[in-house]
């Protein structure tokens, strides 16, 4: 279970436990992910220009959800029968409900994502968001809007970080780059569309 202790010293709230599914149960589920979810790679507008992402994302729900993000608007896939009991599992962990998941992979150290905030309409003012990590273990850090005080951490493979209350209004997070990790991570954020 998670610990009572709120990972941001104010303005939100985040919360992490490591080892939710042990080594062997994680591994098998980054195996089968990797190999059977439908990934693509993500496609985005900066500066008035179309990038593709090395990065690859799916997107699953109970419906066929639109979610616009970086000036591209994707649509969820039905859920694929691999992530249900991921599902079934993190909300039993959390004590929350959720209706989508955006999956992203991380093909080595070398992709990332820059600061930014989940605070897309589509999930409300104030969204819980259940992040899980399997395979490579990557820093992960928050930065504060205002103050600019930045928390940093570890994810470990098989662990689960939950970001609630005023998080996203308040914070920007980052998964930075590292050309030291050559090895693939899968991070699956359970959202709730409204």
């Amino acid at each position: 279970m998670f610990g009572n202790q709120n990972l941001l010293p104010y303005d939100g709230e985040v919360y992490y436990a490591k080892s939710i599914w042990d080594y062997a149960n994680a591994s098998q589920l980054l195996k089968v992910m990797m190999n059977d979810l439908h990934w693509q790679h993500d496609e985005l507008i900066m500066f008035g220009k179309k990038i593709t992402t090395s990065r690859k994302v799916a997107w699953y729900g109970d419906e066929a959800f639109s979610y616009t993000y970086s000036k591209t608007t994707k649509t969820a896939m039905p859920w694929h029968q691999i992530l249900l009991p991921v599902k079934e599992k993190t909300e039993k962990f959390t004590n929350a409900t959720f209706n989508s998941c955006l999956c992203n992979l991380y093909h080595q150290g070398n992709e990332g994502m820059s600061w930014h905030s989940d605070d897309d309409k589509e999930f409300g003012y104030q969204p819980t968001i259940a992040s899980l990590s399997f395979g490579a273990e990557r820093t992960f850090s928050f930065r504060h809007k205002q103050t600019k005080k930045i928390i940093t951490l570890l994810l470990e493979h098989g662990s689960i970080l939950l970001m609630k209350g005023d998080t996203q209004n308040s914070w920007v997070h980052t998964l930075p780059k590292s050309t030291k990790i050559k090895e693939p991570r899968i991070n699956l954020t359970f959202r709730k569309v409204l």
